[in-house]
């Protein structure tokens, strides 16, 4: 099976899904925990949610494989994302929750990390600077959306009940403030849900590497409460009622920030 899954689009817009692959290499399956091995950690039905895309001409790379293999939005250095507070690392160990993925004696050592690493970070991070390097040609500049979703609750990772939509900037680093304003203020337009704009989820490795506003690179990252779309008990099933309402909502914001970006270069700045 491929890394990823790449579909080009005609828009200056890149969406990327790190998080909802659910395939494992061969072998792998058997050396899970019973608590990893319905992959409970997966961003469930993202590629479902995001079905308009198309529509957009938006461009998708999505991962084909699941983040207990590697972790394509951690930092490959290691460092944490979020000094001080709970986070999994670029091969995880432990689901959110804390519980061991592997089960004893089954956790990959560190040459088996660089393995996958090279197997399978590299080639989804190559293929997404390539794919902005080639956007950002075409257009003049490029926006990178990714798309990720977590359970609402996570006493591990956060406290109470997360906001349904999480809009990161890496405090207003990675996208131009226009972007930004245009974007938050297309989300809080949509009162049915509870918003806020780098709360928990500023962003991780995918959105802090490569947005970079002076070089005409844009990200910003979507964290949504999975509460908001699906259910999230086993087997994680999608609401379509409740995906159809968020699904107008993402839309919205997706192309304020879309319209935000093609005002600031075309010199229409409000």
């Amino acid at each position: 099976m491929d890394v990823f899954t790449l579909t080009r689009g005609r828009a200056p817009l890149v969406v990327s899904m790190p998080h909802s692959g659910t395939a494992l290499p061969p072998g792998l399956a058997d050396r899970l925990g019973e608590a990893a091995g319905s992959l409970p950690d997966t961003d469930w039905h993202i590629p479902e949610l995001y079905d308009f895309l198309d529509g957009m001409g938006a461009t998708v790379i999505r991962a084909n494989y699941s983040r207990y293999v590697i972790d394509l939005n951690r930092d490959p250095t290691g460092s944490s994302l979020y000094p001080g507070q709970a986070t999994t690392g670029l091969v995880p160990t432990t689901l959110f929750d804390g519980t061991p993925i592997y089960k004893d004696g089954d956790a990959p050592d560190e040459d088996e990390i660089e393995q996958r690493r090279t197997d399978y970070f590299d080639p989804y991070h190559r293929a997404l600077t390539e794919t902005l390097m080639a956007t950002r040609m075409e257009h003049g500049h490029a926006l990178l959306w990714d798309a990720h979703s977590i359970a609402s609750e996570v006493p591990r990772l956060f406290e109470g009940v997360l906001p349904d939509l999480n809009l990161g900037t890496n405090g207003g680093e990675s996208c131009d403030r226009m972007i930004e304003r245009w974007a938050v203020k297309a989300m809080m337009d949509h009162e049915e849900y509870a918003s806020i704009v780098n709360g928990r989820f500023k962003g991780g490795f995918i959105t802090r590497a490569f947005g970079r506003p002076s070089q005409n690179i844009h990200a910003l990252q979507m964290e949504l409460a999975q509460s908001a779309y699906m259910s999230e008990a086993p087997p994680w099933t999608l609401d379509p009622a409740k995906a159809d309402q968020l699904r107008a909502a993402l839309k919205d914001v997706m192309k304020a920030a879309l319209d935000a970006a093609k005002s600031l270069y075309s010199g229409e700045v409000k």
